[in-house]
């Protein structure tokens, strides 16, 4: 038999359901103030397409702090840089992007924050 501290908190995305906006889909663990959540870029996916709409704003005004566990993520800024985030990559996005799915392989990231998320449900 185990135990367990009482303050210690356990999710399973499996057990989450999908919030999806077009070819992406979010699953959001909430543990005592922070969110954890999984994020699919399916094939051919990109926020401008998907989300613009749902957020009601030109480009993604969210910062992400991730870790991207499968396929590739490409960015682009307001300022026009761009970069591409793979697996195994830790990313840090500020406020004022775009992002879309870089080859074939669908994109999953898990972003770690605090509140203020455009797009819960």
């Amino acid at each position: 038999m185990s135990s367990y501290h009482p303050d210690m908190q356990k999710a399973r995305f499996a057990d989450i359901e999908s919030d999806v906006h077009g070819l992406i889909s979010k699953k959001t663990a909430e543990l005592d103030g922070v969110a954890v959540t999984q994020v699919t870029f399916g094939t051919g996916a990109r926020w401008s397409n998907d989300l613009r709409e749902y957020a009601g704003t030109d480009l993604c005004q969210l910062p992400h702090v991730a870790v991207v566990v499968s396929g590739a993520l490409g960015v682009k800024m307001a300022d026009g840089s761009e970069e591409v985030f793979a697996a195994g990559d830790v990313m840090l996005l500020p406020p004022g992007h775009d992002a879309w799915t870089v080859g074939e392989e669908a994109c999953t990231f898990v972003e770690f924050s605090r509140g203020g998320d455009y797009y819960a449900s």
